[in-house]
């Protein structure tokens, strides 16, 4: 049961096949036999979970059979969530009890999704390999001495040890495609304002955008058909039609023009996952598309740009968080200014006190056009890049991260750090969609294939995901380490 993916369990449902409140205790008996081990959630809502799972059973019963009633899902702790715990993965948020929803919480609820509980995530968003948490790193269900990667790294190991059926993350330089390839998962970023950033815990706002985590492309875009839409509280949001993700997986790829960008095939690829990528390109031909080798010139630069303009947005954004109003408070300040500046020290991490140093000094008098406009230049030069790409092709494929995953605790510089989302910023840069599926393993431990789109092209990402995943089984391995543990039903 734990093992099947979202379109299976809801047609199970509706087919009365099994029951919500089956399932849901199944997970919960699985996040019990192996978060200790991993680390995957901060908070599990045990009783809460089980409420919703029976009213989900409730309405099935009157033939409500909406294709998320019931279903159990994880929350990325980065949305806010009425009356549960929410810390960002943070000590700044340890005792931070949301009193709303978050837009992306709320349609997953009006959905009748189940919450399970929340996941963990480097703290504020803020890191590539799950380790800058408050609450300790998470493990990679495939091989637990290595990341599972960052910064949703909690819902993708989450995913991946079959915790959950589905779980959400947020992207900002790759923070849902990185962990996913690194697990051995479907995660999907979709375009800039398709989903509602509203009561997501802001990082870098031009950049944040919130996404799914799965077992499939299908799982993907069946909760697409949830989260996606305008929302009147978020100014980002796109005011576009939502179509019916679902509706186009099963389109033919026949003509389909994909580009692989020479960037991403040069020095620092490992040999394993180019000939993953290429061995899945290959598939690609043989459902009738052609393949063309590209170029984005200015790709080498996403890197810098976007490490001047996420931390800038992040030192305003994380401005609000002083011990004033909620989260944490420094004991027996001895006036304002001892206050203010002993909760921030405190209360945050070490990267996310360098990103905020980084940023203030990008925006500061006499370095802001140095800096923070320049970096802004080339983000333009980076869109450009992907437009006049896009004449020529319709998606552009290569690998989503150079490697597998690395060893906890192997990667103590910064730069080496920043330098794992190499492939995958310049799409948030872009604000562009794209997805991470899993296309092979190497020495135990899986290995993504990114694929891009054009602008507010979700549905077509998504088709050419489905397509090789219909034609393969990559997406179906599990980690053998997890076959055997308990919570099975």
């Amino acid at each position: 049961m734990i093992n099947s993916t979202v379109a299976e369990l809801s047609a199970a449902l509706a087919a009365g096949d099994i029951s919500s409140v089956e399932i849901t205790q199944a997970y919960l008996n699985r996040i019990a036999d192996l978060n200790g081990e991993l680390n995957a959630f901060i908070t599990v809502c045990e009783e809460s979970a089980l409420r919703q799972a029976a009213q989900a059973d409730a309405a099935r019963a009157t033939g409500n059979n909406s294709p998320l009633l019931g279903i159990p899902l994880a929350h990325k702790d980065i949305f806010c969530s009425k009356d549960v715990l929410t810390t960002c993965g943070s000590r700044m948020l340890h005792n931070f009890i949301s009193p709303y929803n978050a837009a992306v919480v709320e349609r997953f609820n009006d959905a009748g999704a189940v919450l399970l509980g929340k996941t963990n995530m480097d703290e504020f968003a803020m890191g590539s390999s799950n380790e800058t948490s408050f609450y300790g790193a998470v493990k990679n269900p495939w091989n637990n001495e290595c990341v599972p990667g960052g910064s949703s790294g909690g819902s993708a190991a989450a995913v991946a040890a079959d915790l959950c059926a589905m779980a959400t993350g947020t992207d900002t330089g790759g923070s849902i495609r990185q962990p996913a390839a690194f697990c051995g998962v479907t995660g999907f970023k979709p375009s800039y304002g398709r989903v509602s950033r509203w009561g997501m815990i802001a990082f870098a706002s031009s950049l944040d955008q919130a996404g799914p985590i799965a077992k499939s492309a299908e799982d993907a875009a069946i909760m697409m058909n949830t989260m996606a839409g305008l929302d009147i509280k978020d100014s980002t949001s796109i005011d576009k039609p939502v179509e019916d993700y679902t509706a186009s997986l099963n389109k033919s790829l026949q003509g389909l023009r994909i580009g692989i960008p020479k960037q991403h095939f040069a020095k620092g690829l490992s040999a394993e996952v180019e000939q993953a990528v290429r061995n899945a390109l290959a598939e690609y031909e043989k459902l009738g598309a052609s393949i063309k080798e590209i170029d984005l010139p200015n790709s080498h630069l996403s890197v810098s740009a976007y490490y001047v303009v996420a931390p800038a947005e992040a030192s305003a954004n994380l401005s609000r968080f002083d011990g004033v109003r909620y989260g944490y408070r420094c004991e027996d300040p001895v006036d304002l200014e001892d206050m203010y500046k002993r909760t921030r020290s405190e209360g945050f991490g070490e990267e996310v006190k360098r990103r905020i140093l980084i940023g203030t000094y990008a925006l500061s008098a006499g370095f802001y056009d140095a800096y923070y406009r320049k970096a802004q230049k080339i983000r333009r030069l980076i869109k450009e890049d992907f437009n006049s790409a896009f004449k020529e092709v319709d998606v552009i494929v290569g690998p989503t991260s150079p490697h597998t995953a690395f060893k906890l605790g192997s990667k103590s510089d910064p730069v080496s750090m920043y330098l794992e989302d190499i492939y995958t910023i310049a799409v948030n840069l872009a604000g562009l969609p794209a997805i991470s599926i899993p296309v092979g393993t190497a020495n135990g431990l899986p290995m993504g294939m990114h694929i891009v789109g054009g602008d507010f092209e979700e549905a077509k990402v998504l088709n050419v995901a489905h397509q090789l995943q219909q034609n393969s089984d990559w997406h179906k391995q599990k980690p053998a380490v997890l076959a055997s543990a308990k919570g099975e039903a």
